[in-house]
């Protein structure tokens, strides 16, 4: 353990020295997740499963989530890997894939991976791009990228290796998804980084060559016309602003003169609004984060009209002696619990089911306090994974325990794991912090089942 008076006084070289060790140690980190998730993968064989369960709604189903050559693996069982590792049941899925695909069907890129001549992260982009490969075919492009994938060469060229290598080893396939991309058109609102938003978002419009040709020759003759028509307004000061301006102008088919607020149909924006002491007020824009008051007023205001409804009362929604779930509740829900109740689930959509914490059918309430919004796979690990468990001690606070017995929080925050919650030693009541606030929270489980898993 270095103290902290010693990074003080550490020399260049010694600097350098720690931060090559600390990358090397993370490079080894990542190598033994990738051996743990296979061996996880290997303890959860899909053969393993029942067969006359697996056709049962909802139930459990074998998952092939490597490629060809590698075994089928039980399909909850990346839900408690990715519980314990602090990723989804989705990213989860995805690593053991990888891990699946590097021991079956790279083994020239796998051992330079364990010999540490290569970084996971470029093993993964492999496994991940050659997957729909048939086995022969990802052990040509096995042979072709593992000389080249300890860096010595710039990631983007990489990049253009591999898939250069996959179209060489499936020409068929590649012939195949030229064929689907040049079919592929699609107008659509494409995702933006939170941290690269601040209020803006865009727009892809994807088509033949002709038809992106004729749609720029449009917008840069509306923008001209807007130039010399209207060089005094403020909103259309630079040619990309105009340009912007120009494009709402061919969808909506309006003079040029038109009302910004009025060139577009309605469209429902949810702002949530927060403000503390002493500090401008923040809002939240559901699907676009988090966005200054003064934004709100300067740059939606003129673009946007404002119907303002009273906040829900989120204490006085009165249960319902139904399984069914009131529209109310489930605004006031949403409104509590934005996102996925599933330990390290990212989902915040406002289609997700909702779901009765403890079970209608075992006298759980429909009513604020007892539902928590989760996807469908994650409804059903819940549902049906032997072990899972939740409970709801105060609206909006969820503590998870897996079937080893280790213990999850899930508030506004996002997911915690708990300590000291699994295995023999395992220590209660635990404490932990909600709101700033210390509370023992002592929960009357009862013990994790104990696991058999075929040899």
């Amino acid at each position: 353990m270095v103290t902290a008076d010693a990074w003080t006084e550490m020399s260049e070289e010694q600097i350098l020295d720690a931060a090559g060790a600390c990358a090397l140690s993370l490079q080894r980190a990542e190598t033994d997740l990738l051996r743990l998730a296979y061996q996880w993968a290997i303890a959860h064989p899909g053969i393993a499963l029942d067969p006359a369960d697996a056709h049962k709604p909802g139930r459990e189903r074998a998952k092939h989530w490597g490629g060809d050559g590698t075994p089928d693996v039980s399909e909850f069982a990346a839900a408690e890997f990715g519980a314990r590792i602090g990723r989804s049941p989705a990213a989860a899925a995805s690593l053991i894939g990888d891990a699946l695909d590097l021991q079956h069907r790279l083994p020239q890129l796998w051992a330079r991976v364990q010999a540490g001549e290569v970084r996971a992260s470029y093993a993964r982009f492999v496994a991940t791009r050659s997957r729909e490969l048939s086995l022969e075919q990802a052990a040509h492009v096995d042979a072709g990228v593992t000389e080249s994938a300890d860096g010595r060469i710039p990631w983007s060229r990489f990049e253009v290796l591999v898939a250069a290598k996959v179209a060489q080893a499936a020409p068929d396939l590649a012939r195949e998804k030229e064929e689907r991309a040049a079919k592929a058109r699609f107008a659509k609102k494409t995702h933006t980084r939170v941290d690269d938003a601040h209020g803006m978002g865009s727009f892809l419009v994807r088509a033949d060559i002709a038809t992106i040709e004729a749609i720029d020759d449009y917008v840069t003759t509306r923008a001209r016309r807007l130039a010399e028509t209207m060089p005094d307004a403020p909103h259309l000061q630079t040619d990309d602003e105009r340009r912007v301006h120009a494009f709402l102008l061919l969808v909506s088919g309006k003079p040029d003169e038109t009302d910004l607020a009025d060139l577009l149909p309605g469209v429902q924006l949810f702002v949530h609004t927060y403000a503390g002491p002493d500090r401008e007020p923040v809002v939240r824009v559901e699907g676009h984060g988090p966005l200054t008051e003064t934004w709100l007023r300067e740059v939606l205001g003129p673009r946007a009209r404002f119907t303002v409804r009273p906040v829900l009362d989120l204490a006085g929604q009165a249960p319902v002696d139904a399984y069914e779930i009131p529209d109310r509740h489930r605004r006031a829900v949403h409104l509590m619990t934005p996102a996925d109740t599933f330990p390290f689930a990212s989902c915040t959509s406002r289609s997700m089911e909702i779901d009765h914490t403890t079970p209608h059918a075992r006298g759980g309430v429909s009513g604020v306090g007892n539902y928590g919004p989760m996807s469908r796979r994650h409804h059903r690990v819940k549902t049906h994974a032997p072990g899972w468990d939740v409970r709801q001690p105060f609206p909006g606070i969820y503590v998870w325990r897996d079937p080893h017995g280790a213990f999850y929080l899930v508030d506004h925050t996002g997911t915690r794991r708990l300590p000291g919650t699994a295995g023999p030693r395992a220590r209660r009541p635990v404490v932990v912090e909600l709101w700033h606030s210390p509370i023992d929270i002592e929960l009357d489980y009862p013990p994790p089942p104990e696991h058999h898993h075929a040899a």
